[in-house]
């Protein structure tokens, strides 16, 4: 007879990844396994297959590296306080995912598809996930035209490929943000890309990023294109504007994700009684707000400390009595089972 170590939370430790969990960063770790599925231009997606986690080969004229033609996603597995394994709304990344492929003109998996190899992904890699209050698991869904292609059209082959890291917090406390007049992260209005999780969207955003963390700041909060006075989001999270009982967030108007985190807090805070409302908001009306909070998958709630814009620094209500705290364990408990998921919205996958 074997015998097993099981810890507190659950978690059958001898079968957890020889890693020390409390040094858990936001970085890349290799796991074991990840998920291919392939498709020729025309046809459906048929069922991938799992293969050992390593480098891929690639034709020099895909046009996911000439053309940028690439969407992704972002999702986690969490582990639950009775040790159980979960994915939290794996059908909005789906459904988020397809309207990505419309934009770009890219075939994509079904719903019961992308969840299923999501699951199998998580499964494979179900030693990977940390245990309880140590982080979980980022996994992430890119599909991709692989095929060749010189001219500037629809690749030939596509692929989805899903793979996973464990992750701890991608921000270390609350954030200090400055206010980017200079570069946007995307045109206004429903003509362009801001609004689908696009790989264009990320690399535009690296010269404000770089140049706010080199003068101490966390991240950066970028204004709409059209005016230049109005708020949109961060490098790579929404934002929410607190003022009394009032909740305020940037309409996802195209300009902007639709992030799923977000839409789930929009949710919570109604529930809560909190008057929610998505629309424009001028950096004005941020500067006089009592609290400033960021959502997403990756920072899942974060509150903001502080906003620089010029030579003018805000600061906000953060720590323990702050709104987005109570939000952020409303969210985490429900992901984690020490709240009732009365919404449906976890997904038990072991």
């Amino acid at each position: 007879m074997t015998l097993h170590s099981v810890s507190e939370s659950g978690v059958d430790v001898e079968n957890c990844a020889d890693i020390n969990w409390d040094e858990l960063g936001f970085s890349p770790v290799p796991t074991d396994f990840m998920y291919v599925m392939k498709c020729a231009k025309g046809d459906n997606f048929s069922e991938g297959s799992l293969v050992p986690f390593g480098n891929i080969e690639i034709n020099p004229f895909a046009t996911i590296i000439n053309y940028g033609q690439g969407i992704f996603e972002g999702l986690k597995a969490y582990r639950t306080e009775d040790g159980h394994i979960v994915l939290f709304r794996p059908e909005q990344n789906a459904q988020r995912m397809k309207m990505g492929a419309d934009r770009f003109c890219m075939p994509y998996p079904s719903i019961d598809q992308f969840i299923n190899a999501v699951k199998q992904t998580a499964l494979a890699n179900k030693r990977w996930v940390p245990p309880l209050g140590k982080g979980s698991l980022y996994i992430r869904p890119l599909l991709m035209g692989t095929g060749a292609s010189l001219s500037v059209v629809p690749a030939p082959e596509y692929t989805l490929l899903v793979y996973c890291t464990p992750v701890t917090n991608y921000h270390k406390g609350a954030l200090n943000l400055k206010v980017e007049s200079k570069f946007y992260r995307a045109i206004s209005g429903t003509g362009g890309t801001g609004g689908i999780k696009s790989v264009t969207n990320y690399a535009p955003v690296y010269a404000a990023t770089t140049a706010a963390k080199a003068d101490g700041f966390s991240d950066v909060l970028f204004l709409d294109s059209a005016t230049g006075k109005n708020i949109e989001e961060v490098s790579a999270c929404n934002v929410f504007v607190v003022k009394g009982n009032s909740i305020c967030t940037p309409e996802a108007n195209g300009a902007i994700l639709p992030g799923i985190t977000r839409k789930s807090i929009i949710e919570i805070a109604l529930d809560l009684g909190y008057q929610v409302t998505e629309r424009a908001i001028s950096l004005e009306e941020m500067l006089d707000a009592d609290e400033v909070f960021c959502t997403g998958t990756a920072v899942v709630v974060n509150s903001v400390s502080s906003v620089t814009y010029k030579e003018t620094r805000t600061e906000y209500k953060t720590g323990a009595e702050s709104l987005s705290e109570k939000l952020r364990k409303i969210l985490v408990g429900i992901q984690t089972g020490s709240i009732e998921d009365s919404r449906g919205w976890t997904v038990r996958i072991d």
